[in-house]
């Protein structure tokens, strides 16, 4: 008897831009005529590839096309990619919350989703009502349910609310009681999208092992979308990479999350000619520097030694300097964030050259101690105070730096617990 619980075979979605429906009543019929026979939709007409970069250039796109993956009984398959890769549509179509265009999706038993806040809730039913709602609708009997009760409430930690309305949870405790219903239910396949990102950590990690519980010892299926690639890595077995609705890898967890990291790195591209930042563009970082000891500039250094990173900036609009923050941040390669030095921890008050529209700003650190690897730079800079919205500037993967091995960590130079400890780092302007 075969182990393939979910097999994938020439899956494809198109949608038309800015329309539901085909246009007119009488091709609406024949659409779902032709898919009431099996056949293809007549109104499947070729469309673009899913790039939301490029202007459309069609009134169709697919959003996914001839996606083929199978997943055994047991497997924690991640799918990872960048936003609009085609991710959450696959999930659905999975679900059976919307119907493919093309090609079949074959499953056995269950299948429990998690695709959003409050999935499969409803607002005016309290958490109880909802749990043996939801149970119910997977098949469950009332004795299986009640048998389980508990375990959920406990899991979701909302006994004090359990008669309460879920329509006055806050987001957080929508996906607590969300998640607890989906896995404590025992579905065969249980997906979960990036939803879990709403929780706070505590959360964050038990649901993390209740997956791998459900996949591990109870022989359960999980498809994971995340875009934290530490919860990738740990809680998943294999992956597959979406690149505007198509399969570019698959393989293991820990080699798909390589290659994505890869394809998505631009440190190689000039600051000045990054388009993917983020901000509202008072100010602009063109370039960044690495000096050493010596004041040379590199690309590496030895672990233990100073740096200093220098961030070259034109003013495009002019701003109050005195409410500004920087940070910049330290990746690893799999976007781990390893240090961060936030100027107003230091009280830092920067000098920004208004009259000119450039200038450098420079951050000396004394002992840059990491282990020996590539590390990816951050920058983000903000007005008045660090919430997205009030971003200046910001550059994921803006440049890196490559530290080299010597015998700084030798045993019995230096307590080694953990990867890394840094010194405060000093800001000028």
């Amino acid at each position: 008897m075969s182990d393939i619980v979910l097999s994938v075979e020439n899956l494809s979605k198109q949608y038309r831009i800015g329309e539901i429906g085909t246009g007119t009543l009488s091709n609406d019929i024949k659409r779902w005529w032709a898919q009431a026979r099996g056949k293809e939709d007549p109104f499947s007409l070729v469309g673009q590839v899913n790039d939301r970069t490029k202007k459309a250039e069609s009134d169709f796109v697919w959003a996914l096309r001839d996606i083929n993956f199978e997943i055994k009984q047991g497997d924690v398959l991640g799918v990872i990619g960048k936003n609009g890769a085609g991710k959450s549509t696959l999930l659905k179509l999975i679900s059976r919350i919307t119907a493919p265009t093309v090609g079949s999706i074959k499953a056995k038993g269950r299948i429990a989703s998690l695709l959003e806040v409050g999935t499969g809730m409803h607002p005016e039913m309290t958490a109880r009502e909802n749990i043996y709602l939801n149970g119910a609708i997977m098949g469950m009997t009332k004795r299986e349910i009640s048998r389980k009760f508990d375990e959920i409430v406990d899991f979701a930690g909302c006994a004090l609310y359990v008669d309460t309305p879920v329509k006055r949870y806050s987001s957080g405790m929508r996906v607590r009681l969300g998640f607890a219903v989906a896995a404590f239910l025992e579905p065969e396949i249980l997906i979960v999208d990036e939803v879990l990102a709403v929780g706070d950590s505590e959360f964050q990690k038990k649901a993390i092992g209740k997956m791998k519980e459900v996949s591990e010892e109870g022989g359960r299926t999980v498809l994971f979308v995340s875009h934290n690639m530490v919860s990738v890595r740990n809680l998943c077995t294999s992956a597959i990479v979406l690149n505007q609705g198509q399969v570019a890898y698959t393989g293991n967890a820990e080699n798909a999350i390589s290659y994505y990291l890869k394809a998505e790195d631009k440190s190689h591209i000039d600051l000045i000619d990054r388009t993917d930042r983020q901000g509202n563009g008072q100010l602009l970082f063109t370039k960044i520097e690495f000096l050493n000891s010596n004041k040379e500039i590199v690309k590496q250094v030895f672990a233990g030694e100073s740096v200093q990173v220098n961030l070259h900036y034109k003013v495009c609009e002019k701003f109050d300097a005195s409410k500004m923050i920087l940070v910049i941040q330290f990746l690893d390669n799999q976007e781990q964030m390893m240090a961060a030095f936030p100027s107003d921890e230091h009280g830092t008050v920067f000098n920004i050259d208004f009259e000119n529209k450039k200038g450098v700003i420079s951050l000396t650190i004394p002992q840059l101690l990491f282990r020996p690897n590539d590390y990816f730079i951050r920058i983000i800079s903000f007005l008045g105070d660090t919430r997205a919205e009030n971003q200046i500037d910001s550059v994921s993967n803006a440049d890196k730096i490559k530290i080299l091995n010597n015998d700084f960590f030798a045993p019995g130079r230096l307590i080694r617990n953990g990867n890394c400890a840094l010194l405060p780092g000093n800001y000028s302007s």
